[in-house]
C-alpha cells in the first residue's frame, strides 16, 4: 500500500473528526468520540485556565489511532492528573542523563497517559480565538479511567497495543532478565520501579504482551485505577522465554 494513500486516509479521518466535533458544538451537545468497545487515551502536556479552573491540556488519542490536539481534561481527576504529570516531569529532569545501573543504558523520558474505556464525551470550545476540545470527565464512570506511564515515544504504540485483540498485561518478577536487556525495554522496566521508589504514586514492572510476542514495559498510576480496565494491576507473571 502506498504511503501517499495512507497519509490521505489519515487526513480524511482527522478532518471527519473535526467536522463531527463542529457539528456537535453547534448544537451544544458533547460528541461521543472513540469506540464503545475500545480504549481512548489522554496524554497531558501542559495546563490551561478553563471556566476558572486549572485543567490539564494535551492530546486525545482515539482507539483508531487518530490524535486530537488541544484537548482539555475538565472535571474529575483534573488536579490529580496535573500532580502526577508534574511529578513525572520532575523525575525525568532528575534522572534523564543518568545511567540505568542494571543494563548500563541511559534513562529515557517517561510520559503519563490516562486511558478511558469506551467513548469519550467531548465538547468543542474557543479560548482566546483558539479551538479546544474539552473532555467532560464528570460524565465518565470512574471505573473506566486508569493512569499509566511509559516511554514517551511509545505512547501511540501503547494505545494501539491495548486496543489489539489478545494483548494482555503481566508483571515482571524481581529477578527477570528483562531488566538486563540492553535496550529501551529493559531501561523502562527498571525506570518505572525507580520512579515508584522516588515518590510516584504508582507501580512499576508491568508489561503489555502483544499477540506477536512483543512487549511494552510500563507502570500503573495508583490514584487512577479503573476496575473495568484489565491492564491495571496485572497479576500474571511474565517469562520472556515462554
Amino acid at each position: 500500500m502506498k504511503l501517499g494513500y495512507l497519509i490521505g486516509v489519515g487526513v480524511i479521518i482527522a478532518l471527519a473528526v473535526v467536522a463531527f466535533l463542529m457539528l456537535h458544538a453547534a448544537h451544544e451537545a458533547p460528541a461521543q468520540l472513540g469506540s464503545p468497545s475500545g480504549y481512548e487515551a489522554f496524554v497531558p502536556q501542559n495546563t490551561i485556565n478553563y471556566n476558572g479552573n486549572t485543567d490539564p491540556t494535551g492530546d486525545l488519542i482515539l482507539s483508531n489511532g487518530t490524535t486530537i490536539h488541544n484537548t482539555i481534561w475538565d472535571g474529575q481527576y483534573s488536579s490529580t492528573i496535573i500532580q502526577n504529570h508534574d511529578q513525572i516531569v520532575q523525575l525525568n529532569y532528575q534522572f534523564v542523563g543518568q545511567t540505568d545501573p542494571v543494563n548500563n543504558q541511559p534513562y529515557v523520558n517517561l510520559q503519563d497517559v490516562y486511558v478511558v474505556k469506551g467513548q469519550v464525551p467531548v465538547q468543542q470550545v474557543t479560548i482566546n480565538g483558539q479551538p479546544y476540545y474539552v473532555i467532560e470527565a464528570n460524565k465518565i464512570n470512574p471505573a473506566n479511567i486508569a493512569g499509566f506511564y511509559t516511554y514517551d515515544k511509545w505512547v501511540p504504540n501503547f494505545v494501539a497495543a491495548i486496543n489489539m485483540p489478545r494483548t494482555y498485561a503481566a508483571v515482571l518478577p524481581g529477578n527477570s532478565p528483562v531488566f538486563q536487556w540492553t535496550n529501551t525495554t529493559g531501561t523502562v522496566a527498571y525506570q518505572t520501579i525507580k520512579y515508584e521508589q522516588y515518590g510516584l504514586n504508582g507501580s512499576g514492572r508491568a508489561v503489555l504482551v502483544l499477540p506477536n510476542g512483543t512487549i511494552i514495559t510500563y507502570g500503573t498510576i495508583d490514584s487512577l485505577s479503573g476496575s473495568a480496565i484489565p491492564f491495571d494491576f496485572p497479576q500474571q507473571g511474565y517469562n520472556p522465554s515462554s
